[in-house]
């Protein structure tokens, strides 16, 4: 076949594909409405486990808390096996969504100028039909198209009723006209698995880059335009479109605020995260002050038309867990009890006190595990009994309170307060059987689950792993768990 023919077969293929999707534009669904939460999906910054997705719940829009005690909820294990900046998508029916994340994990030794410029081009992407149940990770490639890209950072998508699918949008550093810089690119996508070539979606002028744009839909029209976005180049720049691949109308900035990102001093902001209140028309776009690493903060406004609308708040909270980009999805009531089903049950707190040193409890101390009386800070001595990493079934693993994340481990028969990092070998080393106690039966003792021949048990004040053979090292292997 000659290559005329073959772009003419490209061609042909790209037209049915879209005339399918076109076909099947979803109508949006009557239980969408009334949304009751809000559901934040977000990681935390460069740690062992910061780069993967946590999620945090809000009943009012600006009151966080963490779910699942503040761990993480999914963890990727494509391309680089870490994951910034997640967006949550939701289909127009409510019948299907996804995260779509930067395939990035600075943690993993990698530096920003390699990243940047010779960085991962794909996307990391998470189906699910009910917010709970989540696919396996796959990558999608959207930035291999674009000449000299060296990544494909920050997406973000949002559902486009003339067209009948999602423009899926994101930053990539590459040359163009003799420029090297951060542009937004964008493809159309009917599943978030085949997409479109990338198209130019938004450029500065001179080297000014942009990486963080997100876009919220505002049916209505509310201040002349449907669509507003923010954009993190620079400044946090505002601008309007009653089209998403339409020409857009700069409505401003926020500098008259103080607010910006990166020129004329005042707070140094990214990560622009759109929300609007349950039931009203009012909007909050959230910034995150990394520069100070305070975190994120809110701005409201009840009329998007101008930049001169907004107003600072200071009634809202973020929760134990540091909130970088991410993106905030409403929640119907449907969807916000199989959220908080799933992630919201808040186990716990425990401490593990010795049955032979009655003043003492198990403790982590510079990630070491040990007895001790008088502990502080106290939260060193405070763990949630949850399911077995390796087996939840009738198995528990030591969750730290104060390292969210960090688990209780057995590593060369040692205790250690340890990051989860997704193996097996870790979840089978952190998760025990919880049995009566060897000393006293009115207590407990901790079996291993990949040495069941071994429990946890004291040795010089040390937590150790060891066979139990005699009554010394019977009273050291019994605990009680209290409050």
């Amino acid at each position: 076949m000659s290559k005329a023919l073959s772009r003419v077969g490209a061609v042909l293929a790209a037209c049915l594909m879209f005339a399918s999707w076109s076909l099947a534009v979803p109508k949006r669904a009557a239980a969408l409405e009334p949304f009751t939460g809000y559901l934040m999906a977000h990681f935390t910054g460069e740690s062992a486990n910061g780069e993967q997705i946590y999620l945090a719940h809000s009943d009012d829009g600006l009151r966080w808390t963490d779910l699942n005690n503040g761990a993480l909820v999914l963890r990727s294990t494509v391309g680089t096996r870490g994951v910034r900046d997640p967006a949550l998508v939701r289909s127009p029916a409510g019948d299907r969504y996804w995260i779509v994340a930067t395939d990035l994990r600075i943690a993993g030794g990698t530096s920003w100028s390699d990243a940047s410029s010779r960085g991962s081009t794909s996307l990391v992407v998470w189906e699910s039909s009910d917010l709970v149940n989540w696919s396996a990770p796959w990558l999608i490639n959207v930035a291999g198209g674009i000449p000299g890209a060296g990544n494909a950072w920050a997406p973000e998508a949002v559902y486009n009723p003339e067209t009948g699918d999602y423009v899926l949008y994101w930053a990539t550093n590459s040359p163009r006209n003799g420029v090297t810089k951060h542009r937004i690119w964008y493809v159309r996508t009917g599943d978030f698995r085949s997409f479109t070539a990338p198209q130019l979606f938004i450029e500065r002028g001179g080297s000014q880059g942009i990486i963080d744009t997100q876009i919220v839909d505002v049916p209505g029209s509310v201040g002349g335009y449907r669509y507003y976005r923010a954009s993190a180049d620079g400044h946090i720049t505002i601008e309007a479109s009653n089209s998403i691949l339409g020409s857009w109308t700069t409505l401003g900035n926020l500098s008259h605020m103080g607010i910006s990102n990166g020129t004329g001093g005042g707070n140094v902001v990214e990560g622009p995260m759109w929300a609007q209140f349950n039931g009203r028309n009012e909007w909050a776009l959230w910034l995150d002050q990394f520069a100070t690493g305070r975190g994120y903060m809110p701005i409201t406004s009840t009329n998007l038309g101008s930049t001169r609308n907004f107003q600072t708040r200071s009634d809202y909270g973020m929760g134990t867990n540091r909130k970088r980009h991410g993106s905030i999805l409403n929640l119907t009531a449907a969807e916000e009890n199989r959220v908080l089903g799933r992630w919201g049950a808040t186990v716990p707190i425990n401490r593990i006190q010795s049955y032979n040193f009655q003043t003492r409890y198990v403790r982590h101390a510079n990630l070491d595990v040990r007895i001790d009386a008088n502990i502080s800070p106290a939260q060193d001595a405070q763990f949630r009994l949850v399911p077995g990493l390796a087996n939840g079934n009738g198995y528990v693993s030591f969750a730290s309170v104060n390292y969210p994340g960090y688990y209780l481990r057995h590593y060369g028969f040692d205790f250690v307060l340890a990051p989860d990092d997704g193996t097996a070998t870790f979840a089978g080393d952190a998760t025990f059987r919880q049995v009566a106690g060897l000393a006293s039966s009115s207590w407990t003792s901790f079996q291993s689950y990949n040495y069941p021949d071994r429990y946890i048990r004291h040795y010089d004040y040390l937590l150790r792993l060891d066979p139990i053979a005699d009554a010394q090292s019977r009273g050291d292997a019994t605990f009680r768990v209290t409050t």
